[in-house]
């Protein structure tokens, strides 16, 4: 463990720029499967996507960043937005497991922007609308939220040692 914490606390910003990679790379994935296999995200799945947008970007202005402060600022800030589409997905795979008797998701999302104003929208969206119990895609038995929250928990967790890990210089 000791020397996890040496090559953390040695090369962070490789850890930063190999997590903004990772989420560029899950992002496109996540593109293809709607554009090419044709998989329509619901607003669930749209928000786990902003907030994989913002782990990459937030990463990847850290391992640009060489300041203690800035890279402790920057790992926090990865725990939260992580855990935050964490909570999303785990909540998606909750439905997905025990999908509800009555559809709980609401409305499709293009739909609420074109008749809602936007004020009304965002509320909307965190509730959520379209089916989000459906499973439409699995990979070893796991459907994308599944992967998905297991992807932000791992971006959490690499985070926390990465905070840890500049505590410790």
């Amino acid at each position: 463990m000791n020397s996890y914490f040496y090559c953390v606390g040695h090369h962070p910003r490789r850890f930063f720029a190999l997590i903004s990679l990772g989420c560029l790379v899950l992002l496109a994935f996540g593109l293809y499967l709607q554009h090419v296999v044709g998989l329509e995200p619901c607003p669930m799945c749209i928000v786990q996507r902003y907030a994989m947008v913002l782990v990459a970007l937030v990463a990847g202005f850290a391992a640009t960043r060489s300041g203690r402060a800035s890279l402790l600022a920057s790992s926090v800030m990865l725990v939260l937005v992580s855990g935050l589409g964490a909570f999303v997905a785990a909540r998606q795979s909750w439905l997905q497991w025990y999908p509800p008797e009555v559809l709980s998701c609401g409305r499709d999302l293009y739909g609420m922007i074109e008749n809602f104003p936007l004020q009304r929208v965002v509320p909307m969206i965190f509730k959520g609308s379209g089916d989000c119990s459906v499973v439409d895609w699995t990979f070893l038995g796991g459907s994308i939220a599944n992967w998905s929250f297991l992807c932000f928990c791992a971006i959490a967790l690499t985070s926390l040692l990465l905070a840890l890990g500049t505590l410790r210089r």
